[in-house]
């Protein structure tokens, strides 16, 4: 068991969650790109960080992605899973106890009420694009030390495209944290399912038909 890299996933998470929650408690007055800069900018630092010892997932829909290709061993995803839920609850907690009444950071949007199944659509292809960058990047090897400013510019970007629609999240465990925290599950089953999916999707063309030329 690697303790280190669980561990590392719990702080990584938790730090995505907590930044980019409180990125989201400013957006209404100051604008989407606060949040688009909170959750890439951090995820950039997070990567950096925690990269080399967890490979800084902090994500399920990535961890199940790189599962499906073999990059990452089934128990080791479990407890990373795990311990991704547990660093989203934290952070979420956090928010909630600085600022009651905020909603813990939740990453929603007009459609989250209003079109369910359109805000879940854009989940899946935001949380495709993101697991893309992740395997062609890093998994892959594609952009050596620049992976992680890809990998979080790609959120960034998605924040900036989608983020009044369906709020962006497309992590599961950013889902989820601060809406068990915040008091709303009704949207939870469609976003998580779409975000697995989106991963899964990504998981199968990049390990399987999006690989390196052999040399």
């Amino acid at each position: 068991m690697n303790l280190k890299a669980y561990l590392a996933e719990v702080l990584g998470t938790f730090t995505l969650v907590f930044i980019g929650g409180l990125a989201v408690t400013v957006a209404a007055d100051q604008g989407l790109i606060i949040p688009a800069l909170g959750h890439g900018l951090i995820l950039i630092v997070i990567a950096f960080v925690y990269g080399g010892i967890s490979g800084a997932h902090v994500n399920p829909a990535i961890t199940i992605s790189l599962l499906i290709g073999n990059k990452i061993k089934v128990v080791d995803a479990a407890i990373y899973i795990v311990a991704q839920v547990i660093g989203a609850l934290l952070g979420a907690i956090l928010i909630n106890g600085i600022l009651p009444g905020a909603g813990a950071g939740q990453a929603t949007g007009t459609l989250t009420a209003t079109n369910l199944t359109g805000a879940g659509i854009l989940e899946f292809f935001f949380t495709f694009l993101l697991a893309t960058t992740v395997w062609q990047t890093a998994a892959h090897g594609r952009a050596g030390n620049l992976a992680p400013i890809a990998i979080g510019l790609t959120l960034a970007g998605c924040i900036l495209a989608g983020g009044v629609y369906s709020g962006a999240s497309l992590n599961p465990a950013r889902s989820l944290g601060p809406a068990i925290i915040g008091g709303d599950l009704s949207y939870i089953p469609v976003y998580v399912i779409a975000q697995i999916l989106g991963g899964l999707a990504a998981g199968a063309l990049s390990a399987f038909y999006l690989t390196p030329d052999k040399k």
